[in-house]
């Protein structure tokens, strides 16, 4: 078999001033007014529903007998969440404290069980999901970051896992820019890595659920694949062809590095997923979101350590804790 080729190691994930101007009318262009931020009403809602958020975990909390480790430290992560939803947004727009109830009744939590915080969670996933058209790239990236830690928030807390959203082909825009072209072929080469990997998981992994599951995860890949190739044909591009062989990040030899590799496969295409959806045309960013909360909770379910921007890293500083 001939060597890996470099796009082989990169489709595993393994090659591990300012100057001062005059307007025309004269004044100092930095005395003007800086333009409306077209991401403001986007980051308004999306910090207004994880407030809300915030506000049902600190009624919880407040209930005897909750598991307060567990809701602490999600709830530490949610106020993460909205540190980097808030960023930009102006002091005087009316923007909540960090972490203070809202004050509308209509978003005021009513229930303190782990169940409607879970439900409460998979609600505000899906109002960061509504905005993503309307958000600039990098925003909507990091929306769809917050809302796979949504999804992986409501799992912990008890919810029955999110049913993946079978893969389908995005009906291609007739203005889809070209730029996205890459980015697609960096999906279905990652695809093709992940399905070879699935194989050899699957191989050393005993006749038990864990390779039921494996099964049904490579089977999900494979039809991921399928659909990034449907959609680049329709494009009028040749899709990227599996390479002849995959060299594996480390040695395979049983259970517990057949699942080692498995959560390694679906971490790297976190951050393949949440790099997509800033680069496709805002008509097919739910598609690369859906498959980005997938591989979160998939990887999550083999074991990988969680993260509080599933694909991105950390955009805010943690928020300081003020010990009482």
């Amino acid at each position: 078999m001939q060597p890996p080729s470099r796009r082989t190691f990169l489709a595993l994930g393994l090659i591990t001033l300012t100057t001062a101007c005059t307007g025309t009318d004269g004044t100092d262009a930095a005395t003007k007014a800086p333009a409306p931020d077209p991401d403001a009403p986007v980051r308004l809602r999306a910090v207004a529903a994880t407030d809300t958020l915030l506000s049902a975990y600190d009624a919880l909390l407040g209930v005897p007998g909750a598991r307060t480790a567990l809701l602490q430290s999600l709830r530490a992560e949610t106020a993460q969440h909205r540190a980097a939803l808030a960023q930009g947004i102006p002091a005087a727009s009316g923007t909540p404290t960090p972490g203070s109830p809202t004050t509308a009744p209509s978003t005021t939590p009513t229930s303190t069980t782990s169940a409607a915080l879970a439900t409460l969670e998979r609600q505000t996933a899906q109002s960061h999901l509504a905005d993503l058209d309307a958000a600039r790239p990098p925003l909507a990236r990091l929306l769809a970051s917050v809302a796979a830690a949504n999804a992986l928030h409501a799992t912990a807390l008890g919810a029955p896992p999110d049913q993946p959203d079978p893969a389908t082909t995005p009906t291609p825009s007739a203005t889809a820019p070209e730029i996205a072209l890459p980015a697609l072929q960096q999906a279905l080469s990652a695809e093709h890595a992940a399905v070879y990997g699935y194989g050899v998981v699957g191989a050393h992994l005993p006749d038990d659920q864990q390779r039921a599951d494996a099964r049904t995860y490579y089977a999900a890949h494979q039809a991921q694949r399928d659909a990034w190739q449907r959609l680049l044909t329709t494009l009028g591009t040749t899709p990227t062809p599996a390479a002849g062989g995959y060299q594996l990040p480390f040695p395979v030899t049983d259970a517990p590095t057949a699942t080692k590799l498995a959560a390694h496969l679906e971490t790297r295409l976190t951050t393949v997923y949440a790099d997509l959806v800033a680069d496709l045309p805002t008509p097919h960013r739910r598609t690369a979101a859906t498959a980005l909360r997938d591989c979160t909770l998939r990887a999550h379910h083999w074991g990988a350590p969680t993260t509080p921007f599933p694909g991105v890293p950390d955009p805010a500083p943690t928020p300081t804790v003020t010990p009482s």
